[in-house]
């Protein structure tokens, strides 16, 4: 009998790392990555990607298959897990899925919609007009094509404002249209979530802040110099788009600008603080909204054990 599949998500700093290797020293597991940072290669420290001595001790996958300048999506993202998952099972261990990504693990639970796949050129056409006319007015292009996706678009995000633009242009339908097409079946597999209790905002900022600035102290500015040296990154791509990224990019280049070397650490420190903060938020917003999951209290001194618990317990 196959192992059924295990999903544990929570925001950023919460511990599922630690939790799921936990787990794999009790049962055989092997760990699927829910991450849309951990895909990229050369991106370890801000990310905090698993160390290569946790990596070796269990299989992990969708880790490193992709160079920072290529993009990845939900929908691959569900495609690379329906297929990883009876391979897993053939080999006698459980699939765990483990990260915070929720929009993956929204098109894994809700089906995939009928969307166009990425084209790269395209893509780069898109991003070519908008730096000669800026993303104000990609985002009037879009609410000429798609006016109800605009609307709920910022006139400056330029990801989002990509992809829809990218399926109008390859569908010749509005993205919103697409959206209510039946979707593909999601799965029924049990959901756990290590996140922080209402009353535990503190301890998850402290933590949070704690966690960036020994990221800092990793070398976390020298990560990001070495992906600018390479001379193939923009700060639109998706890899630099990562939080904590995108804001040591932006005060390299303020630093450049004043003629420094270095940027200022202790903005970077405050920015990138928040920008996790806010990404944390977003991440707990989602988890409530799902029901059925199994929820543990991360801030509480026994949470490891209490995920374990919960998990042998499970049907």
């Amino acid at each position: 009998m196959s192992l059924r599949p295990l999903c544990l998500a929570g925001p950023t700093g919460c511990g599922k790392t630690a939790a799921a290797l936990a787990l794999a020293r009790r049962q055989k597991v092997e760990i699927i990555s829910v991450d849309s940072a951990l895909v990229y290669q050369g991106m370890d420290i801000g990310t905090a990607k698993p160390s290569p001595a946790e990596l070796a001790e269990v299989p992990h996958h969708l880790i490193d298959i992709l160079a920072p300048t290529q993009s990845y999506s939900a929908a691959q993202f569900v495609r690379d897990t329906l297929a990883l998952v009876p391979q897993i099972q053939a080999r006698g261990a459980r699939p765990v899925l483990v990260g915070g990504t929720m929009l993956y693990f929204k098109a894994l639970f809700d089906g995939l919609s009928a969307l166009p796949e990425a084209d790269a050129a395209l893509r780069a056409e898109l991003d070519a007009r908008a730096a000669r006319e800026g993303w104000p007015a990609m985002h009037a292009w879009l609410a000429t094509l798609d006016p109800d996706t605009a609307a709920r678009l910022a006139p400056m995000d330029s990801q989002r404002i990509q992809r829809a633009l990218e399926v109008c242009l390859l569908s010749g339908e509005p993205m919103s249209v697409l959206y209510q097409r039946p979707r593909s079946a999601g799965v029924d597999w049990p959901l756990v979530s290590l996140e922080p209790s209402d009353s535990a905002r503190v301890w998850l900022h402290q933590r949070l802040g704690d966690r960036f600035a020994q990221m800092l102290a990793d070398g976390f500015v020298d990560e990001v110099r070495r992906l600018r040296a390479r001379g193939d990154l923009t700060p639109d791509l998706p890899s630099m788009r990562c939080v904590g990224y995108r804001q040591a990019w932006e005060l390299l280049d303020e630093a450049q600008t004043l003629g420094r070397t270095d940027p200022d650490l202790n903005a970077l420190q405050e920015r990138g603080t928040a920008a996790t903060r806010q990404l944390a938020k977003r991440q707990i917003t989602w988890l409530r909204s799902m029901p059925a999951r199994h929820s543990v209290p991360a801030e509480q001194p026994q949470a490891l054990q209490a995920v374990l618990t919960l998990i042998e317990e499970l049907p």
